[in-house]
């Protein structure tokens, strides 16, 4: 007995996930919905599943540089540096929803707010970011569990200092040592310039975020009782990696 066969719609149930958008401002007497919930939820999950992407490529990041292995490493990176491009140019689409169209359904949104998503928070842990403070809008459960499981490993940093024989140095001493690499080890080199896109783009998104903010709400507080711009603007300009961008003093 042979089952049926694996199709296209099958294999990435096309009709599951096409179900998954429903908008709030849907008028049960006519059918009709706010034109623009429908882009704002189409995007914002396509965000969550290059979020997933990047974990699943952070995951292969941190066991290349565990295992010594630049070349994967330098192909994860190269990945997951496309993979933020497609994310900052996702912002030019959601641009094209004008201030008074989110307004038309912003209302229904309650307390959701983008700064509710787990898997962002996770992958900043992954990243190396350790602030106890991104637990807050989390209750309790698997999404929680993921971003406090990511704040207990090591994260891409260390695990890149490990790679480069830099681990367990202080300051100046780990400055030295990336010197050392820039000039003595060109492969090992190329990825500190990797890791430095890597920074860099995730900087760009923060950014792109911000002005998309600005432009759709201007000041307001955001939804879940967030600062909205405010506290995206808090955010920028802070490297994940500020030792490869330091070391560039000596050059």
């Amino acid at each position: 007995m042979t089952g049926k066969a694996l199709t296209y719609s099958s294999y990435l149930r096309v009709d599951d996930l096409l179900a998954l958008q429903e908008p709030r401002s849907l008028d049960p007497g006519t059918g009709e919905t706010e034109h623009d919930e429908m882009l704002f939820i189409v995007i914002h999950q396509v965000y969550e599943l290059w979020f997933k992407q990047l974990l699943h490529e952070a995951a292969r990041l941190g066991t290349a540089f565990e295992g010594g292995d630049a070349r994967t490493a330098l192909a994860t990176l190269t990945r997951m540096l496309t993979i933020l491009k497609t994310v900052v140019g996702q912002v030019d689409v959601l641009e094209t929803m004008t201030p008074l169209s989110f307004a038309g359904f912003r209302g229904r949104l309650d307390s959701a707010s983008g700064f509710q998503s787990a898997q962002f928070r996770e992958l900043e842990a992954v990243l190396g970011r350790r602030d106890p403070a991104m637990l807050s809008p989390h209750p309790p459960g698997p999404a929680r569990d993921r971003i406090e499981a990511a704040m207990g490993r090591p994260g891409l940093w260390v695990q890149f200092l490990g790679f480069a024989g830099l681990d367990g140095l202080d300051d100046e001493a780990l400055l030295d040592g990336l010197e050392r690499v820039y000039r003595e080890d060109a492969l090992r080199a190329l990825v500190c310039e990797r890791m430095v896109d890597l920074d860099e783009g995730v900087q760009e998104w923060r950014y792109r975020h911000v002005k998309m903010v600005e432009r759709t709400i201007g000041g307001q507080l955001g939804t879940g009782g967030s600062s909205g711009a405010a506290y995206l603007r808090s955010t920028l300009l802070r490297p994940m990696f500020p030792a490869l961008w330091q070391v560039r003093d000596r050059f």
